[in-house]
């Protein structure tokens, strides 16, 4: 059970629609006040915080143009009264890469 206050991991949720629904949001609302053109990739990690509603701390895998980047995305949710705010998006780096040919 979620202690209210309390930032809690989001246990096996990072893949579900609802947290990826979320994370695309964030993209959205960033790319609207930056007139940005980030592309949502998928969900690295998800803790949540329960206030009035729920407050999603996102980490998330953002293409900017050709590069890949790593985000954390602050989203607050009050499903009851339709309401859905991103409160902070912002860089935490870039996105760890598969390729290792680049030396």
């Amino acid at each position: 059970m979620a202690t209210v206050g309390g930032i809690t991991e989001g246990k096996g949720n990072a893949n579900s629609l609802e947290i990826e629904n979320l994370a695309r949001f964030a993209v959205d609302e960033h790319n609207k006040k930056e007139n940005a053109m980030l592309e949502f990739q998928k969900v690295v990690n998800v803790k949540q915080q329960v206030v009035s509603g729920t407050v999603y701390y996102i980490t998330l895998e953002a293409k900017d143009g050709d590069k890949m980047k790593v985000y954390e995305a602050k989203v607050w949710e009050k499903p009851w009264m339709n309401f859905k705010e991103l409160q902070d998006f912002k860089l935490i780096g870039d996105a760890p890469t598969a390729d290792c040919s680049s030396a």
